[in-house]
């Protein structure tokens, strides 16, 4: 088996932009808080934020939802349903996009 770690963030962020057609600059923030969420595994969270589930938030916000709803919907709300962590990732979602 191989053991496979996100990609830098840079990288991450193009590979999004190319998949979805999105902007890089708002790709990256999804990463950011990808990034966040990553950071979470194993105090509260057990797994982060996928690229893929990045991806299905750009698609989101790349066919008109609110970028704010599309990370809710496609990144935060799939990988818990802790009050607490979802408020925390809801944090980070709205200071990112602040």
């Amino acid at each position: 088996a191989f053991d496979f770690d996100y990609p830098e963030a840079a990288l991450e962020a193009r590979i999004v932009a190319t998949e979805t057609g999105l902007d890089e600059a708002i790709a990256a923030k999804l990463v950011k808080i990808g990034q966040t969420a990553r950071n979470l595994k194993g105090h509260g969270l057990d797994e982060g934020i996928s690229t893929r589930l990045i991806v299905y938030a750009a698609t989101l916000i790349k066919g008109g939802v609110d970028p704010l709803d599309a990370c809710r919907m496609a990144m935060a709300r799939p990988i818990t349903d802790d009050a607490d962590i979802r408020a925390t990732l809801d944090h980070a979602i709205d200071a990112t996009f602040a």
